[in-house]
């Protein structure tokens, strides 16, 4: 990349390919001023901006490689920009404000209009974001998310929580371009990257940003490589998580562990039982929720100390569920109070927040001490200590931005999407800390720049219990193409769906269909949702336990690939399940394809996604030749094609080049 002198202003290109220009005619950097309202209501956040200075900087100064931007020529200096280069770093774009009233950031990089954009942390409904804006704020991703739709339109009526397109437990202001380059913007306020412009992309920040950082490369895989090595890569899974499937009981000791062994007599191989309920129950309208003080419910799990010996003992370790919050009917709630452990309000109260009929405190972690009593405390001697082998490690989305005051000083806007990270950071390090990074993982929903670093294992969040276009079984493969990216090697789901409102309900085929999907994944894990008395189970009928047995036997097959996979992971920072463009970089048809994905670099997974169907459409990259896994029939790519596609055979083709034709050619013969 070079900056370059240019009549009335200057400009920036990669490999001849212009990035910015900027000129007293078309500035491309504004500054200003905005007053936000922002409301929360369950995570669920209503924001609105009045704008009132958008100033054009059309005057640009160049002194070596420092920008002053200015209105005009003989105008006070606004902000100043110095250009370098780092590391594997093209440019790094440095900003620093001359005004302090200024809270308002747009710059315009340049487009060309059949330009294609990826990433933007975790999208579920585009993955090309061409045509669109999006917001970038950590929040619920909303029940429905389509305003068409009766189930969003309800969800918005009764919950103010239906949401939209762009909702997301994970934002991250970073893109990929199909003109070979990323950026990525170092802010934590809100932001909104809007694609819309056939000239230019504008992207707004809500603060002067610290820095903008561009990458180029070759080929997306290399820009992937730079961006993992930026944000940090994560560990590999444990061993014990590819033994089978994690599944997902709740109801006590009886009925999980009795349901667990059932399971395991019809055949299923089970890696791990994950109990979310292991601290108790609380009952609401919600459905059943769990009752948030972070410790072994002797109650509810009476022998649980003993059975999680002897289930190891059998190779099957147990899995738990936490998250950032104290319930303030808890026993934990006093201790962390009185130790000056929560953020606070503006009384210097416990700064409380309503999370659906209860009400909790948010463990501050910008007070080093409240996350190690957090690590030491809740962690360490209530999990670990337990010989818990993982858990779900929830939310991170919820910090509201008003009436809340936090140890570092620092307001809670700007630390609203950082705290996904900060939450990451806690369960990582406790974990490091005892020596079992190795042998304990845990999965999240919510993130932010700098969680892969943490994070180990992704998951996808709450989907309806539905093939819905913007809330269902489909929006987890493009939760993981987009994350991927980001440098987000592992995702997974929960299998079946989580969210079932407004007599939305799961059914065996729903269930089965995602079951499928799951085996071409890094981990299989199911969930009861949260009416799992309403809702339908993998173990209600005998032939979806042995659906899922099969699956889950396939899943175990392809070990040995998914663990060659998880060293490029190491390596490369390649994420397991991968756009088709990445691999296919010349076939403009792959571009946006997002209901498809390479699972790694050798096979081809199209999951059916809708209700009622047999057959289905898939799309085969050009210049290779495609071997069906059930039919065994070899295809030229470059095309789309129909196949049949029973409940049991999902479209699943590999390379006929393959090194690992003779272990995918097996996959049929699987029970």
């Amino acid at each position: 990349m070079k900056i370059s002198l240019i009549n009335n202003g200057f400009e920036i290109t990669q490999n001849e390919k212009q990035l910015l220009v900027h000129t007293t005619e078309n500035p491309a950097i504004f500054v200003g001023v905005g007053q936000e309202k922002m409301e929360i209501y369950r995570g669920n956040f209503d924001i609105h901006d009045y704008i009132e200075e958008r100033i054009p900087l059309r005057f640009a100064k160049i002194t070596d490689n420092i920008v002053e931007f200015s209105c005009g020529k003989d105008s006070p200096v606004q902000i100043t920009m110095k250009i370098t280069h780092q590391n594997n770093l093209d440019a790094l774009l440095s900003f620093e404000s001359q005004n302090q009233h200024l809270n308002r950031f747009w710059i315009r990089l340049s487009a060309t209009q059949n330009e294609r954009v990826w990433g933007c942390g975790e999208q579920m409904s585009y993955l090309n974001m061409r045509g669109r804006h999006f917001p970038l704020w950590t929040s619920e991703p909303g029940v429905g998310r389509d305003k068409t739709t009766e189930i969003t339109f309800l969800s918005d009526k009764y919950n103010k929580a239906g949401g939209d397109y762009y909702h997301t437990n994970y934002p991250q202001p970073t893109f990929i371009s199909s003109n070979h380059y990323a950026c990525h913007i170092n802010t934590t306020a809100y932001a909104d990257f809007d694609f819309r412009n056939n000239d230019f992309h504008e992207l707004q920040i809500w603060e002067i940003p610290q820095s903008i950082e561009l990458y180029s490369a070759p080929t997306y895989l290399d820009i992937v490589e730079k961006l993992s090595l930026r944000f940090g890569r994560q560990p590999k899974l444990p061993e014990w998580v590819y033994n089978g499937i994690i599944l997902g009981l709740k109801g006590g000791e009886e009925n999980t562990f009795s349901r667990m062994e059932n399971a395991i007599k019809k055949g299923v191989p089970v890696a791990a039982v994950w109990s979310e309920d292991w601290v108790g129950l609380r009952i609401t309208s919600f459905g059943k929720r769990l009752f948030w003080d972070w410790k072994w419910s002797r109650k509810r799990y009476p022998n649980l100390e003993q059975k999680i010996k002897e289930l190891k003992q059998r190779n099957i370790r147990f899995m738990s569920y936490l998250n950032p919050y104290l319930c303030n009917d808890g026993e934990l709630f006093p201790i962390a109070k009185q130790k000056g452990y929560f953020a606070l309000n503006k009384d210097g109260d416990v700064a409380l927040v309503d999370f659906g009929e209860f009400y909790c405190g948010v463990v501050d972690f910008t007070n080093p001490k409240a996350c190690e009593w957090y690590k030491e405390e809740i962690i360490k001697k209530n999990c670990l200590d337990l010989d818990i082998s993982g858990w779900m490690a929830d939310f991170g989305e919820y910090l509201p931005t008003d009436n809340i005051y936090l140890a570092n000083g620092v307001e809670a806007k700007l630390m609203h999407n950082a705290w996904p990270t900060l939450w990451a950071k806690v369960n990582a390090e406790a974990i490091a800390e005892a020596g079992k990074t190795d042998d304990v993982t845990f999965f999240m929903r919510a993130g932010y720049t700098g969680v892969q670093k943490y994070c180990p294992l992704l998951w996808a969040g709450d989907q309806s219990v539905d093939f819905s276009r913007h809330d269902g079984l489909n929006t987890v493969i493009c939760a993981a193409l987009s994350s991927g990216l980001m440098g987000n090697a592992y995702h997974h789901s929960d299998i079946g769906g989580y969210t079932s409102l407004f007599n939305n309900r799961r059914s065996k085929e729903l269930f089965e269909r995602w079951a499928e999907m799951a085996a071409f994944t890094p981990v299989m894990r199911t969930h009861e949702c949260n009416r799992p008395d309403e809702n339908f189970q993998f173990d209600h009928d005998p032939s979806t336990i042995a659906h899922l047995a099969k699956m889950t036997n396939i899943y175990r097959h392809l070990v040995p690939y998914v663990k060659a996979l998880a060293d490029e992971a190491s390596e490369k920072g390649y994420p397991l399940q991968r756009p088709l463009f990445v691999h296919f970089e010349q076939d403009i048809n792959t571009y946006d394809i997002q209901d498809q994905y390479m699972y790694g670099k050798d096979l081809l997974v199209a999951p059916v996604h809708q209700q009622g169907v047999t057959e289905w459409k898939v799309y085969l990259p050009a210049d290779e030749t495609w071997i069906n896994v059930w039919s065994k029939q070899q295809v030229q790519g470059g095309q789309f094609i129909t196949v049949a596609a029973p409940i049991g055979q999902p479209p699943v083709f590999y390379r006929k080049t393959s090194k690992w034709s003779d272990l995918f050619a097996e996959i049929a013969a699987i029970k």
